[in-house]
């Protein structure tokens, strides 16, 4: 017979928030193990002291370091996952002998805490039961954290600090854990998310010496491992939630994502959708309201920003400089997270075939004064955001927001510099989703394309539920293009991951083609180079 493998949380400090079921197992165990640093008691087993029988054995795990420096070869991450795996086989070992091993851990075992290592070298191999235990933000709350709609967010302090700025700003709550050394960077982006204010320092959080104070006052030199911040809720602070009744948010939708192809291209076709704005606790959300105000302001505009297919420098000088300038930021969710936080910024995002209602909100926020960016991917002009935001327009109410577009470098463009010159030649754009658009359009738009020996760049191609579209298409082609027509394939293009295939029309593979994907089909000049470029000559022979 094996023993038991219990991870057991001994809360944040304070002995007396011990579970009772924590404290019983702990008084019975057979082995009691526990983490520690190099040089430094364990703080599980200084929780947990009084409870520890004289007879149990006791193991100390003791990390061979803790600050990253270590000359193993395989580098920090390759001397903890050694010592994960010796550390396992000790307690394997007491296992294997019939004894039942309590593992502590400070707060609660699968929250940040050590005993996660354990547990997925040892829980398949052995009866296992984890008990949880009071995390440390618990105990450090003193006021309401979030009530009502408001969403908490924990973060971990070692995050990038532009995308702790942005989660910071997209969440009505928050808690920052693992300080020390990351505290400066911390401040710095609850400063940029406009969260500082409300943010609250506690250190050693129910233990003795335990400090609160705003996170503006601490000097980041007395900042200990043991510290972390709360970022009250909206609510509290007297500003509707982000979720639900988000103060000047769209309501996200569950439909269908089609934001385009080939990485964060051209965002899907302008559409109103099925969704309204989010209820404005300042009455905005209105056209009338938006009308009203626009003549008095005056001093509000709406630019329209191609964000380009992805990589940050092919977003252009223009755009970046528009993004720094504006107080609101409004698009589709993975759109907004590629725009950086900072102090001032308010960002909107919302889900996918909303776009008129995101158009709406722009013009509303910029009829009262604000200057907003609405933000597409690849080019705002190309299946994006920009004829969405002109169409809103169309309404009286908005007749004097100033609207500008900012061009970005569009998808097409960015797969077929990879290619080689595809689209040299005279080209045609179309897109296959069918959502704005009869099906019967479509098809007859491809037979002249077709017919017209144009090469054409394919956005849309196919997504979840949208498969069969781009095998009619194909068919369509090849009853007017010779079946080893050129095809250039790009998926997540200017991404992590990008590829690029070189097929023909009659080689294409439409099971491979996805939402990720765009297809640029040459005309019948298109050909390949010996060195694999694809491009299509500007001249055509009679």
């Amino acid at each position: 017979m094996t023993g038991r493998f219990h991870g057991v949380g001994v809360g944040p400090g304070d002995p007396e928030l011990i579970t009772l079921k924590a404290a019983r197992l702990i008084a019975a165990a057979d082995v009691v193990a526990y983490h520690a640093g190099v040089g430094k008691q364990s703080n599980a087993r200084r929780i947990a002291a009084e409870l520890i029988p004289a007879s149990a054995v006791e193991e100390q795990l003791t990390y061979p370091v803790t600050t990253g420096a270590t000359d193993h070869p395989g580098g920090y991450a390759g001397a903890l996952a050694e010592f994960y795996e010796r550390s396992a086989a000790r307690l394997a070992a007491h296992l294997d002998a019939g004894r039942d091993v309590v593992l502590l851990s400070e707060g609660d075992p699968l929250f940040y805490g050590s005993y996660m290592y354990m547990h997925d070298r040892l829980s398949e191999r052995y009866e296992t039961e984890v008990v949880p235990g009071v995390p440390a933000f618990a105990a450090a709350t003193a006021a309401p954290l979030a009530r009502q709609t408001d969403v908490l967010t924990v973060l971990p302090g070692t995050l990038p600090e532009p995308e702790l700025a942005r989660r910071l700003a997209d969440t009505d709550a928050a808690v920052i854990m693992k300080l020390g050394r990351t505290f400066p960077a911390v401040r710095r982006a609850l400063e940029a998310a406009g969260r500082l204010e409300h943010a609250e320092y506690v250190e050693r959080a129910s233990m003795e010496g335990e400090r609160r104070l705003p996170v503006a006052e601490v000097d980041p030199a007395t900042v200990p491992y043991f510290s972390l911040v709360l970022v009250t809720g909206d609510s509290r602070n007297g500003r509707r939630s982000r979720s639900g009744a988000a103060a000047s948010a769209v309501v996200a939708t569950a439909g269908q994502h089609e934001p385009g192809c080939a990485g964060a291209t051209a965002g899907s076709e302008g559409g109103s959708g099925t969704t309204a704005l989010a209820e404005r606790p300042d009455g905005a959300g209105s056209p009338e309201s938006s009308g009203r105000e626009a003549g008095e302001a005056g001093a509000g505009e709406v630019l329209v920003v191609g964000l380009g297919p992805g990589p940050d420098h092919w977003l252009t000088p223009e755009a970046t400089t528009a993004l720094a300038e504006v107080d609101h930021v409004v698009g589709y969710g993975p759109y907004v997270a590629r725009v950086a936080q900072r102090a001032g910024l308010t960002r909107h995002a919302s889900g996918n075939t909303v776009e008129l209602d995101r158009a709406r909100l722009a013009l509303d926020l910029a009829g009262r004064g604000e200057r907003v960016a609405v933000v597409s991917g690849g080019d705002a002009g190309v299946f994006g955001m920009a004829t969405a935001v002109f169409e809103a327009a169309e309404d009286p109410a908005y007749r004097d927001v100033p609207i500008r577009v900012l061009p970005g470098v569009s998808a097409v463009q960015a797969v077929a510099a990879r290619a080689g010159a595809p689209v040299g030649g005279d080209f045609a754009v179309m897109s296959l989703s069918d959502r704005l658009k009869p099906w019967e359009v479509i098809e007859r738009r491809l037979r002249a394309v077709a017919e017209a020996d144009l090469a054409l760049a394919v956005y849309n191609p196919a997504s979840r539920s949208r498969t069969e579209q781009i095998v009619t298409a194909r068919r369509i082609l090849l009853e007017h293009r010779k079946p080893d027509t050129v095809v250039v394939v790009g998926r997540d293009v200017g991404r992590d991951g990008e590829s690029l295939t070189v097929t023909t029309l009659a080689d294409l593979d439409p099971a491979a083609i996805d939402m990720r994907c765009l297809l640029i089909v040459g005309a019948s000049g298109t050909r390949v180079s010996g060195a694999g470029r694809v491009w299509t000559p500007r001249w055509v022979k009679p």
